[in-house]
């Protein structure tokens, strides 16, 4: 038979950061915490300050990134950025 034969499926592996995430890894804790607390009580707000360009992330991202910032005593935002990279690789 003369046809194209493609690339085994046995071959692919589907993966997800969430299947990489260790169950008892202090993200789930800090991703369960900002889920549960209404940030609208702490005084976080959504202020649109254009109507214009691309919007703003997800206020709850932010409280995400600080909290494990500080859990870790990460206070430099450069910091923060790498060390976020560094985590997305060694999965």
């Amino acid at each position: 038979m003369q046809h194209i034969s493609g690339i085994s499926r046995h071959q692919m592996r589907i993966s997800s950061l969430e299947d990489a995430i260790a169950l008892d890894n202090q993200v789930r804790f800090i991703e369960a915490f900002v889920t549960f607390v209404d940030i609208s009580k702490l005084g976080f707000s959504v202020q649109t300050i254009k109507s214009e360009g691309r919007p703003s992330f997800n206020t709850k991202v932010f409280l995400k990134t600080y909290l494990y910032g500080y859990l870790n005593g990460i206070r430099s935002s450069r910091k923060l950025e790498k060390e976020s990279f560094r985590n997305i690789e060694m999965q």
